[in-house]
């Protein structure tokens, strides 16, 4: 498809997403090139125009329509109300490929037990509306105040309680930290303009950005195999082999084998292997998948 004068205009999230949303528009197909002072990376796709920005920003500016689409948090949508087009989610981060979650923290020798032992307390986050909102709804009338970052640090000296985002809670422990309460959980999301959306030029790009980023984060932990069998054997070659879908069963120029391809977990193949093996299947080869498009 060829947008003529249409250029989709993209919020890319700056910091530490920035790498590995980079890798993932590799896999995906788009190659981002850009310097360490520059905000403006170059594309190799004339219909895109990009910018890296902090994550907390974007959905406002998508909102607004200088963006036409972007990518950003869960979180900073709801922390900052906006309207947008939810076109996709993307579980992906700079450390694993699960979702983080907001957790309300206080110290491991703190005498604060429940959500309702906050009342009155003061809490460090740069999540304020939402954990004020969160509050709120639980009958809790803490002070929020914002924290420009080092959030960890803040406790018990400053605040009595922090709102920070997590993945694994290493960074907590290692503080001396316990979370009290988990608030919600958070991942990337694909958004776009509503104006943008009604636009069938725009909407189209952006859907098949979409389903090309879904395509590579579905091949991240898959990979494909391929191997000749005895036909004798194919049935219980079958029953050993699971498959994303259905396995594809070529003819071979020897009648009596036949080849198969089939997409499978990566973390199973060393299972699968040694039983392929010992039923017969020879020239098994494994390769590595860069989109898979369900």
């Amino acid at each position: 498809m060829s947008l003529g004068t249409e250029v989709v205009k993209i919020g890319f999230p700056k910091g530490s997403l920035e790498e590995a949303t980079i890798r993932l528009f590799g896999r995906a197909g788009y190659k981002i090139r850009k310097s360490s002072r520059s905000y403006r990376p170059s594309i190799d796709d004339p219909e895109l125009d990009g910018r890296f920005i902090r994550a907390q920003e974007i959905s406002r500016y998508v909102e607004k329509g200088f963006f036409d689409c972007g990518l950003t948090g869960q979180d900073w949508i709801r922390e900052n109300q906006s309207d947008i087009v939810d076109v996709c989610g993307l579980v992906y981060s700079k450390v694993s490929s699960v979702e983080s979650r907001w957790v309300i923290a206080v110290p491991e020798d703190s005498d604060i037990q429940t959500i309702q032992d906050l009342d009155g307390k003061f809490i460090a986050t740069e999540l304020v509306g939402t954990t004020e909102r969160y509050l709120k709804d639980k009958g809790v009338n803490a002070n929020v105040e914002f924290s420009w970052g080092a959030t960890e640090v803040k406790v018990p000296e400053l605040v009595d309680a922090i709102v920070d985002i997590t993945e694994t809670g290493n960074s907590l422990r290692a503080n001396k930290l316990r979370i009290l309460e988990t608030m919600f959980s958070t991942h990337t999301r694909f958004i776009a303009n509503k104006e943008s959306w009604e636009n069938p030029a725009k909407r189209k790009k952006i859907e098949n950005l979409a389903m090309l980023l879904q395509a590579a984060l579905a091949a991240e932990d898959k990979v494909g195999l391929k191997l000749n069998v005895c036909r004798d054997s194919v049935d219980q070659i079958l029953k050993d082999l699971p498959a994303l879908k259905n396995p594809t069963i070529s003819r071979l120029a020897d009648e009596d084998w036949v080849a198969i391809e089939v997409i499978v977990n990566e973390q199973i193949v060393r299972e699968i292997i040694p039983v392929l093996k010992e039923h017969g299947a020879q020239g098994i080869v494994e390769y590595p998948l860069s989109k898979v498009i369900l």
